[in-house]
């Protein structure tokens, strides 16, 4: 039977809520491949179509969002007609808060998030939209070269027009940095360790804060975001979380502890796309 693939299709960048990890940033590189008998064009399907409608789909329901494990025994979960507030308190007892428009949400029937929980929850989405002669459809997710050093981080940009003012969407990402020309695995590893499962949070969104706690909020176009999560786990920006602002943070950083060098910076957002910061 003929076959179709795609790869590289599209790149989810999203938040998860994990039993283990808490609240951590993903950014999955999805494949597709469909296969069926050939239609009156002598195709399984424009691969137009594919590029265009079924990667609209992938990104309208998981990119930019928080993905939750809906079965999940620690969730305390509360809908309205536009709203949605949740609990969730992962393994460890640390509790997470979050009360977003509900659109910003992908709920996996599932007791945790994983590559094919959501991958089966893709496929429901996308089915129906396909023409009769394709009769199967396998997505697959891969992320970059493990090699790399890599964080994983969740945050959220009031001021961005798009899906990114969503307060929890994440990225798992690369960074390079040199100091005086020359790469630094100390310092890459560094940073690495130090954004791990972590939340960026600007100073300038924080409505109340213990040293245990601290709670973000702000309105944003799509509507009024909020979340809550222990202090040890976020990471504080005074600036916003741009990753453009990220870069040049983590170059100021460096260079306070080493002034006399000089210090570049290449941040990621998710995959082959990111901000240099030079000092």
């Amino acid at each position: 039977m003929p076959h179709l693939f795609v790869d590289n299709l599209t790149v989810i960048d999203c938040s998860v809520l994990d039993p283990d990890r808490g609240l951590t940033g993903a950014s999955w590189i999805v494949d597709i491949e469909l296969f069926g008998e050939l239609d009156k064009q002598s195709m399984v399907f424009d691969f137009g179509h594919v590029k265009k409608q079924v990667k609209q789909i992938i990104d309208s329901e998981v990119d930019h969002a928080l993905v939750i494990p809906s079965q999940y025994k620690g969730l305390k979960i509360i809908h309205s007609d536009e709203h949605t507030e949740l609990e969730f308190k992962n393994n460890k007892d640390a509790i997470i808060q979050h009360t977003s428009p509900n659109e910003a949400l992908c709920l996996i029937d599932s007791e945790s998030v994983t590559h094919d929980s959501v991958i089966n929850f893709l496929k429901s989405k996308i089915k129906p939209h396909l023409p009769n002669n394709v009769e199967g459809l396998e997505l697959t997710f891969r992320q970059e070269d493990d090699k790399a050093s890599f964080y994983c981080y969740s945050h959220g940009l009031k001021k961005h027009d798009g899906n990114c003012q969503r307060i929890a969407h994440g990225h798992r990402s690369r960074i390079e940095i040199w100091e005086n020309g020359k790469r630094s695995q100390t310092w890459e590893q560094f940073w690495t360790d130090e954004l791990t499962d972590i939340y960026i949070g600007s100073s300038d969104d924080i409505t109340q804060q213990t040293n245990q706690r601290t709670r973000f909020a702000y309105d944003a176009p799509q509507g009024h975001f909020e979340i809550e999560l222990d202090t040890d786990r976020i990471h504080f920006i005074e600036s916003d979380s741009t990753v453009e602002c990220i870069a040049e943070h983590i170059a100021k950083k460096i260079k306070d502890a080493r002034p006399n060098s000089d210090i570049r910076v290449k941040a990621f957002e998710g995959v082959k796309k990111g901000a240099i910061a030079t000092l």
